[in-house]
């Protein structure tokens, strides 16, 4: 797989769909994972078929790691096969007439490269789908379809990962088998993702940097925590529950309990089981501003076993409305709570001042 590590994609592009128009021009620093995330219809899709070279009226510029694939004002358009982009739409789209391994077969067709053996038993291990190749489309579940897409594309080589809102279609429980194989994707295979999604909980679970679209225009991008902590949006426009990431190391299994601890920055916390990971993994964990409690004095004697230590240092009134959201400094990391503006004067809490933060375990469903 290339190194992901400096390559930018840019694009200035333009196309127009009905009454909606998409107008996007922003470079994209490729790492990881970029998120693309707004709400429905604001143009996310859109502009993933632009990049694919699927949409045939648009126009202006897009340019992958110093390739240009589309430059319309020379009349200059790459064929979509032939760019090294691979695509996974939220319908995983294989075909049925095949088993899983001749779908994953075509895909190796269509390339030419050493390593071809070797890529299909690393891939099909990774993607935990051995036990599936002898098996027809029609009776895989929602999640085993999008492994096999996801390992489809994977075998194909691509310079690019796209992911079109690959767990749309997926229940609450296939989204819990899917979510780690993807979440494994940029350490595993270095290839750099762009995520298409307008769930808060899997751009926070998945997403390095988020691009935020709204009405076919970017209105903010930046690393993850910050986009969804909606620091930088604009409160007038999509409305979304302010989110904080913890990345957090594991500390130990506690298998009887269904519980793992884990620990940021010293303070530990309990949270669900996580799967497939081990203590000295460190892992992400979204908290939504709603599910944070603030207290002044130490609790004791409370059903809530998570209480962490922090130094508010930021008040904000939500406009319009009687809350607020009070950012705390844990361990370095901000983590922000949605209180009521009587509960903040009440309890007099202001800037600078040390406070206790309570999280309820089940605060931490990553299957979100």
């Amino acid at each position: 797989m290339p190194d992901a590590g400096k390559l930018t994609l840019e694009v200035c592009a333009r196309v127009e769909l009905g009454e909606f128009a998409l107008d996007v021009e922003h470079t994209f620093a490729l790492s990881g994972v970029t998120g693309l995330f707004g709400p429905s219809g604001s143009g996310k899709s859109t502009l993933l078929r632009i990049i694919a070279g699927l949409e045939n009226d648009a126009r202006g510029m897009v340019r992958f790691g110093g390739q240009t694939w589309l430059d319309s004002a020379d009349g200059m358009s790459l064929e979509a096969h032939r760019r090294p982009v691979g695509l996974v739409f939220q319908d995983a789209r294989l075909f049925p007439h095949l088993s899983v391994a001749e779908n994953l077969q075509y895909a190796l067709r269509r390339r030419r490269a050493s390593r071809v053996e070797a890529d299909f038993d690393e891939i099909v291990g990774i993607m935990n789908i051995a036990g599936l190749l002898d098996r027809g489309v029609q009776s895989l579940s929602g999640g085993e379809r999008q492994r096999v897409a996801v390992a489809r594309t994977l075998l194909s080589r691509p310079g690019l990962l796209l992911l079109d809102e690959p767990m749309a279609s997926l229940d609450a429980g296939h989204k819990r088998e899917v979510l780690p194989y993807l979440e494994a994707l940029p350490r595993r295979f270095g290839i750099p993702i762009i995520l298409v999604s307008h769930s808060v909980s899997e751009m926070a679970r998945l997403a390095d940097e988020v691009v935020m679209l709204e009405d076919g225009r970017v209105v903010a991008d930046g690393p993850a925590e910050r986009i969804l902590s909606r620091e930088s949006v604009d409160p007038a426009s999509w409305s979304f529950e302010a989110v904080s990431i913890l990345e957090v190391q594991v500390s130990e299994q506690l298998q009887s309990l269904h519980l793992t601890e884990v620990r940021h920055r010293g303070q530990p916390l309990l949270v669900p089981t996580l799967e497939g990971v081990v203590p000295g993994d460190t892992v992400r964990l979204a908290v939504r501003a709603g599910d944070v409690v603030v207290a002044t004095t130490e609790p004791s004697e409370l059903s809530v076993r998570n209480v962490m230590r922090g130094t508010v240092t930021d008040i904000d009134e939500i406009p319009g409305g009687p809350f607020a959201t009070v950012t705390m400094d844990v361990g370095g990391t901000p983590l922000r709570a949605t209180l009521t503006l009587h509960a903040v004067r009440e309890l007099g809490i202001e800037a600078g001042r040390p406070v206790y933060a309570l999280l309820k375990t089940a605060t931490f469903d990553r299957g979100l």
